[in-house]
């Protein structure tokens, strides 16, 4: 009777436990070529007229997971990435580095991680943030997530917002 309560148990446990993953969990691919990731988002970023937003990082980084999760269920930030930029995760972790892809982005790990790069629609790399600045307790805030996407959107950066702008 013990015995088969605990394998009853345990059936039940790896059940919540499988059905508890989430598709964040997968945000990043170690298999996936991010030269190939990073030249598709900004040929889309540049038909868009928008940024691309990189975030590297790795699945066993439960900060990146966390990111990741608080930026798509928040109404406004997700309408805000949605909005104004091309988002790619990039996979950093002990099965591939991507060293290739490190160095163009200017070596963001130096960072820790989650670390985000924002490129504008060239591939040139306009700002690498340290996510440490984005946190507030136990999680990221709203308020310094969403500046933070106000400050870098492609018309924050255009020299067109600021040409006619007074003192």
């Amino acid at each position: 009777m013990c015995r088969g309560l605990f394998v009853l148990f345990l059936f039940l446990y790896v059940l919540v436990v499988v059905n508890g993953q989430d598709t964040y969990h997968n945000l990043y691919n170690p298999n996936a070529d991010a030269k190939i990731q990073l030249d598709s988002a900004i040929s889309v970023a540049n038909n868009g007229n928008k940024h691309v937003l990189v975030q590297v990082g790795g699945n066993w980084c439960k900060w990146c997971i966390k990111l990741h999760r608080f930026l798509n269920d928040e109404p406004v930030l997700d309408s805000m990435l949605t909005a104004g930029y091309i988002f790619v995760p990039v996979n950093y972790s002990k099965e591939n580095r991507n060293f290739a892809v490190m160095e163009q982005l200017g070596y963001p790990q130096r960072f820790g991680f989650p670390v985000l790069v924002i490129l504008d629609s060239q591939g040139r790399r306009l700002h690498t943030q340290d996510t440490w600045f984005l946190e507030e307790g136990e999680g990221y805030s709203r308020e310094k997530i969403k500046r933070f996407l106000e400050s870098w959107n492609v018309r924050a950066v255009s020299k067109d917002t600021y040409q006619n702008r007074l003192p």
